[in-house]
């Protein structure tokens, strides 16, 4: 089986694949001075809790932006697992010709999208990410990654607004009936949530045109459940896209 890991400055993506079958996956907060024993633990933990046991993964991918945990990972999978991990990045093969000015500087997150919804949808699409920043990536209809765009993400955005603003405080996160705010949560909701769909259906109309058009624009992160409802321009969900993705490029590597 294969471990396919996504390591978020925010939160770890997680999942376990028999073949192409996705068997179990997990979130987890990302800690970055975690250890190799510390996450062997928490890996145990989470695989008894679907009867699995480290022993029955034979492989490991990861894409990560936090190079401490991706040096973690790295010696968990050689301890614990027994086998070298295939890293996401320059040398790995995505089947997807990347125009970035510097390759190098995708995020492996980003890239393993695209490669994940060109080969379910084709292109051209449009991939929206909902993280710690919330990503715009653009996909040609010949598989080529055309780049697109970074904001901050919705929490880093209403947390810099309640550490900015000593009369602001925090509010649960929960869909406003109405942009028109009566109080100051239902303000700050509809301006953080119903904001950020605007924000998201203004960049994709944009990012569409420049293209020639989309024929799909996708949603995946932990947070696309609580925005996308709101947005006009996305077409689907798909929450495990960068598993999916992960799994994908490493049938492209596998030894």
């Amino acid at each position: 089986m294969l471990l396919a890991v996504d390591v978020g400055n925010t939160q770890i993506a997680a999942g376990l694949f028999d073949g192409e079958e996705l068997r179990a996956h997990w979130r987890i907060a990302t800690r970055s001075d975690e250890t190799e024993d510390e996450l062997a633990a928490v890996f145990t933990d989470l695989l008894e809790l679907v009867d699995l046991k480290l022993r029955e993964i034979d492989d490991v991918i990861i894409a990560s932006v936090v190079p401490s945990l991706t040096a973690s990972f790295t010696e968990m999978s050689r301890k614990i697992v027994k086998a070298e991990p295939i890293i996401v990045g320059p040398g790995v093969k995505t089947g997807l010709p990347i125009l970035y000015d510097n390759p190098h500087e995708v995020g492996a997150d980003r890239i393993v999208n695209a490669v994940a919804g060109f080969a379910i949808y084709g292109g051209p699409l449009v991939i929206v990410d909902f993280g710690t920043a919330t990503t715009f990536d653009a996909v040609s209809a010949n598989g080529e990654y055309l780049g697109g765009a970074i904001a901050p993400g919705v929490l880093i955005s209403a947390e810099a607004l309640f550490s900015r603003a000593a009369r602001l405080s925090r509010v649960d996160f929960l869909r406003p009936p109405v942009a028109i705010g009566k109080n100051t949560r239902a303000s700050i909701q509809s301006g953080v949530i119903l904001g950020s769909a605007g924000m998201v259906d203004s960049l994709v109309r944009r990012i569409a045109s420049e293209m020639g058009g989309a024929k799909e624009v996708l949603a995946t992160g932990g947070l696309a459940e609580m925005i996308v409802p709101e947005c006009e321009s996305v077409t689907r969900v798909e929450p495990h896209l960068t598993l999916n993705g992960l799994r994908a490029v490493y049938e492209l590597n596998r030894r």
